[in-house]
């Protein structure tokens, strides 16, 4: 029986229940009643639980999701969508600069490509697996603390059956299997987003970024709050109620890996980046999960210049982030463990026990885990994307984040090491356009355009 994931109401009842305790509303009415009908908890990994619901159960999860949905939050104030009020409680928000402050060098974007490809790479055969796995899989073939490709060559049996690779990314994510880079989400996003400049440019609504969806993306390479706007989409509701209709991921990771090329774009204008982030984000997501898109556009504008460190790109972000909001504390809590902390390791071990009730691809520790890395690493690329997937989690996508800003500090192809380049052979596979075995080289020219046109 087919089980679509991301979608089965009785499975997104249990994430709203959790995502309702995180933004300040009092679920537990509604809880009560949810177990009383015999209901489960939401999988915690995997994306649909393994048996459907009664008809009853399903309709009741229905219900109720529109009940959590009407509860009022003691964040609201804090925590806006919309951008004006964003802007309002921002009192560093950066002056907006001029279109073309400076366009990147092409071969910079090439890095940032490359960065975020190899990141996500590397990321991938490790995603959904628990922090000790991660830990036991590297260190049980020599690669710990995490400094290359993960293999399975060595690995002893036990200990693979204990931790089994991601099932769709074992055959092309392990070094002795890389063979230029697979297609990822994380890699199509960026992609979309390129078709969307070269298509409506930077005045691009979000109502064009859904019509650009349903056009290009196919169905079936969205996940979590993506999937649900899309079904949104074409339940014939239109933006920005597809991020709240029903969405309980709407403050997950998803909005957060589109934000680069709205970075890359805009070298030296924070402002603009963080704006053209809002209006991709909010068709899927509200608050924090909007905030981590703007965050990370910010930052990598700033990046893209490459007059800045990491440190002055990391506190240019937070200034287009509500500071009372839960994910500017978060990514001050990632700056000052990395600053506590002589190792990695521990500022790891502290951000999982402050972030335990929440789910592994929120925005809010993924993010804080991404600041951590970049600051623990000073923007060194190695260290950074190492730093990043180690730290368990959303490995791959965090890994492309922080791949894509350190590249970006390296400033060249040139300057990231050959083991993290050359097995991509300048090969990206995806299912969005024409784009199925473009090069970096090419996309980097590409996005070159896009970031020289006013």
């Amino acid at each position: 029986m087919l089980r679509l994931t991301w979608v089965q109401p009785e499975d997104l009842l249990g994430h709203e229940l959790r995502q309702a305790a995180l933004d300040g509303r009092e679920p537990s009415a509604i809880a009560a009643r949810w177990r009383a009908a015999g209901a489960q908890e939401a999988p915690p990994r995997a994306g649909a639980s393994p048996d459907p619901a009664s008809r009853y159960l399903r309709q009741l999860a229905e219900d109720l999701l529109d009940e959590l949905a009407d509860l009022p939050s003691r964040l609201r104030d804090d925590e806006p969508t919309d951008l004006e009020r964003i802007k309002a409680g921002c009192a560093d928000w950066p002056r907006p600069q001029p279109a073309q402050v400076s366009v990147p060098d092409p071969l910079r974007l090439e890095a940032a490509w490359l960065g975020r490809a190899a990141g996500c790479l590397l990321g991938k055969p490790v995603e959904k697996l628990p922090l000790e796995g991660i830990r036991q899989l590297a260190k049980a073939t020599g690669n710990w603390p995490l400094n290359t490709w993960f293999t399975a060559r060595g690995l002893p049996a036990d200990l693979a059956h204990r931790y089994p690779w991601n099932r769709r990314s074992a055959a092309t994510s392990l070094a002795e299997n890389i063979d230029g880079m697979p297609e990822d989400d994380d890699l199509n996003y960026p992609l979309l987003n390129v078709l969307l400049l070269q298509r409506h440019g930077r005045t691009f609504t979000t109502e064009d970024v859904a019509t650009l969806w349903l056009d290009e993306l196919p169905a079936g390479r969205t996940f979590t709050a993506e999937r649900v706007a899309y079904r949104n989409l074409l339940s014939g509701i239109n933006p920005p109620r597809t991020a709240r209709h029903r969405n309980p991921f709407r403050e997950w990771i998803g909005a957060l890996i589109r934000a680069d090329v709205h970075g890359w774009t805009n070298p030296g204008n924070p402002a603009a980046a963080a704006e053209q982030a809002h209006r991709d984000a909010t068709l899927t997501h509200t608050a924090n999960g909007v905030y981590a898109a703007m965050f990370t556009a910010a930052v990598i504008a700033t990046a893209a210049t490459g007059t800045h460190d990491i440190h002055t790109c990391l506190r240019t972000g937070l200034t287009v982030v509500p500071p009372r909001s839960r994910l500017a504390a978060a990514v001050r809590t990632g700056i000052q463990l990395a600053q506590k902390h002589r190792h990695f390791e521990a500022v790891v071990d502290e951000l999982h026990t402050t972030y335990a009730d929440h789910h592994w691809v929120h925005a809010i520790p993924n993010t804080a885990l991404i600041t951590a890395a970049l600051t623990h690493a000073n923007g060194d690329f190695t260290a950074s994307v190492c730093r990043a997937v180690s730290g368990g989690w959303d490995t791959d996508s965090n890994g492309a984040t922080t791949g894509s800003i350190a590249a970006l500090l390296a400033g060249s192809p040139a300057e990231l090491p050959d083991r993290w380049t050359a097995p991509l052979k300048n090969r990206l596979s995806t299912s969005v356009g024409d784009f199925d075995g473009a090069g970096f080289d090419t996309l980097a020219h590409l996005t070159h355009l896009e970031a020289s046109r006013p």
